[in-house]
């Protein structure tokens, strides 16, 4: 029965792929030697041009390693292939299958490639894995969903990941698009003779990550088993490639973790066992869906804890945070350490400057006045209580360290062009209730305040 026979009994698209046998674990040209009706139909749409008998593969679907390794898996090794994929770059989802078939020749290998694309995502086909696969997913699954600690969570996922792979390293790589950096969110290693991988993590290592996605090439993943395949990745990626092999990567999972379309970071799992590739994909693939999705909430819930207690014009603490740290004071659930100081810190002259300058100028002032705070009580907490005030919890400082600070903030500010800060101190040696010690901090800054304008008198600014 010729190929064409067979093939005119699939409904979905389906063709006859070819493999040529160089030794025991390289191959050559893969080719696609027959397709029926439904494969031609889609090949023109993509294409453009009509399918050929006996092309190279690339001429009908994207170069992938990962595709490569699952049809020589089949044609040469006999094993019954599925997997269902993410085509990110083009907005599908990818349901395949791979079954050998028999080869009178010595050197070449032949499977039945079958396939399914869609634009929707198929819960059914997603869950479609290894029972061993799912449930080493769906453990994972429940300690994300049950955990009160993502951070410490996370940590004992790598593991679990590490175990699952036989790796000796693996991490989760986080992707910080505005600092243009990367950082390590968690890792574990088989031992400690391992070096972390942040050793390895310089400047320049955030551009060899943004460059992943294109060596990725539309792929859910890079896997790199052996030589072969590392050579393959020097091809696209030569910089990356030498990294690897300066750092003695033998063997290499790279997943990204993705919210919609955005890649928020990668799994790293390094000098994993290859024995296992199929099954580590499958669990990996699946894994990374959910984490990327646990990972993305997250960071969004890190960031909304970020807007409600960062005031976004200065970048120092805002009046909810301070509002709430004094709270938790009175109501015993905090302790600050003694001796502790308030103060209470408001400019001088802003109104002139917003009526005068504009109040771009008077919110550079601002962004200054805080700056300098910062500076100063590098050590204590800085808080812009609204407008132009701001308050300061000086912990573990005596009243004489204090004005000894407050001196230098005054020193600072008179070296700037138009920051003057009018000053209240309220030492808990004097008052230890935070709230009288509030009070009278804002008291003795007003008296500040009164006594710079007698001394100034031209400053005094009326509308």
């Amino acid at each position: 029965m010729s190929f064409d026979e067979i093939l005119k009994k699939y409904k979905t698209k389906t063709c006859i792929l070819s493999i040529e046998k160089i030794d025991d674990t390289t191959y050559g040209n893969i080719r696609v030697v027959a397709g029926n009706q439904a494969h031609c139909e889609d090949i023109l749409h993509i294409t453009g041009h009509p399918f050929e008998p006996g092309c190279p593969y690339e001429m009908c679907f994207p170069k992938n390693m990962n595709f490569e390794d699952f049809c020589y898996r089949a044609a040469i090794g006999g094993e019954p292939m599925h997997t269902y994929v993410n085509l990110y770059q083009m907005g599908l989802w990818l349901n395949m299958f791979m079954i050998p078939w028999e080869s009178e020749e010595e050197n070449k290998g032949y499977c039945i490639y079958s396939y399914e694309v869609t634009p929707q995502a198929n819960i059914e086909n997603m869950s479609d894995v290894s029972v061993e696969a799912s449930s080493k997913v769906l453990q994972t699954c429940i300690k994300l969903r049950g955990s009160t600690d993502f951070e410490k969570t996370m940590d004992e996922i790598i593991g679990d990941i590490r175990v699952i792979c036989g790796a000796d390293k693996c991490c989760v790589l986080i992707l910080d698009h505005e600092a243009k950096q990367c950082h390590i969110a968690a890792e574990s290693r088989v031992s400690d003779e391992i070096q972390p991988l942040a050793g390895h993590i310089g400047d320049s290592f955030y551009n060899i990550a943004l460059n992943w996605e294109n060596t990725l090439q539309g792929s859910t993943c890079i896997i790199i088993k052996d030589e072969k395949d590392m050579q393959a990745i020097s091809q696209v990626d030569p910089v990356w490639c030498e990294s690897l092999r300066s750092a003695n990567v033998k063997s290499l999972v790279l997943i990204p973790l993705k919210r919609g379309e955005t890649i928020l970071g990668y799994i790293w799992a390094e000098n994993f066992n290859t024995e296992d590739t199929v099954m580590i994909k499958e669990t990996l693939e699946l894994t990374a869906f959910f984490v990327g999705s646990e990972l993305s909430n997250y960071q969004l819930m890190e960031r909304l804890k970020v807007m409600s207690s960062i005031d976004m014009l200065t970048g120092i603490n805002n009046r909810n945070l301070m509002n709430n740290r004094v709270d938790r004071v009175v109501a015993g659930k905090d302790k600050l350490d003694e001796p502790y100081s308030v103060i209470f810190a408001d400019l001088n002259g802003l109104k002139r400057v917003n009526d005068t300058q504009g109040h771009q100028a008077g919110d550079d002032m601002i962004r200054d006045a805080a700056s300098i705070l910062a500076q100063v009580f590098y050590d204590g907490e800085v808080y812009r209580a609204g407008g132009d005030e701001f308050m300061v919890l000086a912990c573990k400082m005596d009243k004489a360290t204090v004005e000894n600070r407050v001196a230098e903030l005054r020193k600072k500010a008179d070296a700037t062009k138009n920051v003057r800060f009018a000053v209240g101190i309220s030492a808990s040696e004097d008052e230890p209730d935070i709230l009288k010690a509030m009070r009278l901090a804002d008291k003795y800054m007003y008296e500040d305040k009164h006594r710079y304008y007698t001394e100034h008198p031209e400053l005094i600014y009326r509308q």
